[in-house]
């Protein structure tokens, strides 16, 4: 047996212990009073990692900023004493610039914390010191980690931990999360914990500090955080804490503004940016005399790897072959391909539909009903056959490869890497997160477009993602319809490139705004656990499958009632016109009233009728199905995200920009005479 495989069984059996032991835990202290935990951090430290490790559950581990979007909630006990613990969204600072880091501020601001987690970097300590004394300031029961000590050490990191706890005045930890280095001390210390009366202070000038007490001796009401740190943000005039303080202390609201006024009129540079610069100044003077770093000229290889990643003269074409073997051929030629023929050809064609049909025709007399289960529209035929066998084998592939991309610390360098280019559309470079998402459900995609600076850049992102960026799925369907047209498919890929730049260029111009800040945390290069990434694509694979199975069923149901009362036909002779004008056979026109209710039920209806079109019909066809309507549930998280207005506007734009390309595509194609 080779070395990864016992690996994998190891990692698995460890799992498995720790969710027993967990379970029995859990089973005999139900009536104890649990205590709140917080992990909290910069994006891509290793919290959700130490989450895992603590409770022995799974959520998304990823190696990239903006995964956790949403709010984690575990268990797990010490001893006999039971602690709720939740995985916040990643922070820089509690002056919250991106929607991620004002949920995890306002967790802070409504919440009562038994301890405050804060996991850092070890090696990026003196960046990253600054939140924490931010934290000590709003007198939070802290532990501090100090997270990837492995990596740490590999760059020549040497930390006195010991003497850094005395200094700060609250305990810190070292830790490996992904090994479990460390967890042993953690456990001991939370089970333990209590807090110190001598903590670390930040003093700033004499002004700052008069206008801190005046405000403090205004506020009346009690706060989860001190006083003294709602004073500082209301100094930076931060809205959440204005909005708060407004609520609680409505009757000094007033004299507390006009303090934050008078003071901010002192100074000729924003509050913010000065209490930054006394902080990360306090933070280099706490790192100076408590790290060491023996520097080394001899690069390890994962460095040298992560440079050729960056630089744009290797990077792209490292990223062209990761698309072409990862997208084109695992995806889009062993998953839509050989998988869906497997899934669909053989086990539904021949082996399980014929049983099912054979049942329902034989035990059901009433003909309607035999249509709803079995029929054209049928659940079993239309529903769960195109969900199971069409759409499953595609996206299961695509979010392997993408647990393989992100545990391996790519994604943030293909975000370094494409910046620049990113710049001239409105975005940073981490809108690569998003777009790539997309590639996998436009609207998970959708929802990590919060995690964007700006509301200008999730805005231009959104569009994007409704218009130009095809869900695996929809993908994996549209490679196998054009794998035997290569021609095809290349000049699909231009077009798509094509509108993208040109879409976002347009709503760069178009809408107002400056382009975004880009910071991102590069995460060491590392070698994909399996186990891990196994993990991830079950997580991913379960969660996508319980959102379109019962999708898939509506629709079914929908279009058996529709073609049972004639307004199918109906709706096909409207469009029809429509699908005549951009030259594609009437046949197509199901096809599209499919693609309004799933992008990816429309481009398996296509997958269906691929044989009765020309090449130059089935380009058309993909690049119009690729521009169409986005999915109900990547609408409705649009709606969400964005608004009913804009929404609306996106979608009815989408529509009639996928017909007029379409339109015009046909009519150069067939005006030339092009032969795909």
């Amino acid at each position: 047996m080779s070395t990864k495989i016992k690996n994998w069984f190891k990692y698995y059996k460890k799992d498995q212990k720790v969710l027993k032991e967990n379970s029995k835990l859990k089973s005999k202290s139900d009536s104890i009073e649990s205590k709140k935990i917080v992990l909290l951090g910069n994006p891509n430290v290793g919290k959700s990692m130490l989450f895992n490790q603590l409770t022995g559950s799974y959520v998304t581990v990823s190696n990239y900023p903006g995964t956790t979007v949403t709010v984690d909630r575990g268990k797990f006990n010490i001893g006999a004493e039971k602690f709720e613990i939740i995985d916040s969204p990643g922070m820089y600072s509690l002056s919250s610039i991106t929607e991620e880091e004002r949920i995890s501020k306002l967790m802070l601001l409504e919440e009562d914390t038994d301890i405050l987690i804060h996991v850092v970097d070890a090696k990026n300590l003196e960046r990253m010191l600054p939140l924490t004394l931010q934290l000590i300031e709003a007198n939070l029961p802290i532990i501090l980690v100090l997270n990837m000590m492995d990596e740490a050490k590999k760059v020549g990191t040497k930390i006195n931990y010991s003497k850094l706890e005395k200094q700060l005045g609250i305990p810190v930890v070292p830790t490996t999360a992904a090994t479990g280095q460390g967890l042993d001390l953690l456990r001991e210390i939370i089970g333990n914990y209590h807090k110190k009366d001598k903590i670390f202070s930040v003093e700033y000038n004499e002004v700052i500090e008069g206008a801190v007490d005046k405000i403090s001796g205004l506020i009346q009401s009690k706060y989860p955080i001190s006083k003294r740190a709602l004073s500082l943000l209301l100094l930076q005039e931060d809205g959440d804490v204005k909005k708060l303080i407004k609520e609680n202390d409505g009757s000094n609201y007033e004299k507390i503004m006009l303090v934050v006024k008078e003071t901010t009129s002192q100074f000729r540079q924003p509050l913010n940016y000065l209490f930054r610069l006394r902080l990360q100044k306090n933070a280099t003077e706490l790192v100076s005399s408590t790290l060491k770093t023996e520097k080394t000229d001899k690069l390890s290889w994962g460095e040298k790897v992560s440079r050729l990643m960056i630089n744009p003269v290797t990077g792209i074409p490292i990223l062209l072959v990761i698309m072409y073997f990862g997208l084109y051929q695992f995806v889009g030629v062993f998953g839509a391909g050989d998988l869906v023929d497997l899934v669909e050809s053989t086990i539904f064609g021949e082996w399980i539909n014929p049983i099912v049909t054979d049942f329902v025709v034989n035990n059901i007399p009433f003909v309607a009903l035999q249509e709803l289960l079995v029929g054209e529209y049928g659940i079993w035929t239309l529903g769960v056959t195109y969900a199971t066998a069409i759409i499953l084998p595609i996206v299961g592939t695509f979010f392997l490869i993408f647990s393989i991309m992100e545990d391996s610390g790519y994604l943030p360098r293909l975000a370094m890497l494409i910046n620049r280019v990113f710049n001239l559309i409105g975005l940073s470079g981490r809108a690569v997160i998003p777009m790539v998402l997309g590639l996998g459900c436009g609207s998970m995609a959708t929802m990590v477009t919060r995690t964007l600076e700006t509301p200008r850049e999730r805005t231009i992102a959104t569009i994007l993602l409704a218009l130009t960026i095809p869900c695996a799925a929809q993908l994996g369907v549209i490679f196998a319809v054009l794998a035997g047209h290569p021609s095809a498919l290349w000049l699909w890929v231009v077009i798509m490139l094509l509108l993208y730049v040109i879409i976002g260029l347009t709503a760069s111009k178009l809408m107002p705004g400056e382009n975004p800040t880009f910071y991102m945390e590069i995460p060491p290069l590392r070698l994909p656990r399996p186990t891990q990434v196994l993990k991830k694509t079950y997580t991913r694979l379960i969660w996508y499958f319980k959102e379109i199975v019962p999708l898939f069923i509506l629709i079914s149901i929908i279009l058996w009632a529709l073609s049972l009362t004639g307004i199918l036909n109906m709706m096909i002779a409207l469009i029809t016109p429509v699908i005549t004008a951009i030259g594609l056979p009437i046949e197509t026109a199901e096809t599209f009233i499919l693609g309004f209710f799933r992008r990816d039920y429309g481009a398996a209806g296509l997958y269906d009728i691929q044989s009765t079109l020309t090449g130059v019909q089935l380009l058309v066809s993909a690049v119009v199905l690729t521009l169409f309507m986005p999915c109900v549930a990547q609408f409705m998280v649009m709606t969400k995200e964005r608004g009913w207005k804009i929404s609306l506007l996106i979608a009815g734009f989408v529509v009639t920009f996928a017909f007029t390309i379409g339109f015009v595509l046909n009519w150069v194609l067939t005006t030339l005479g092009v032969v795909l």
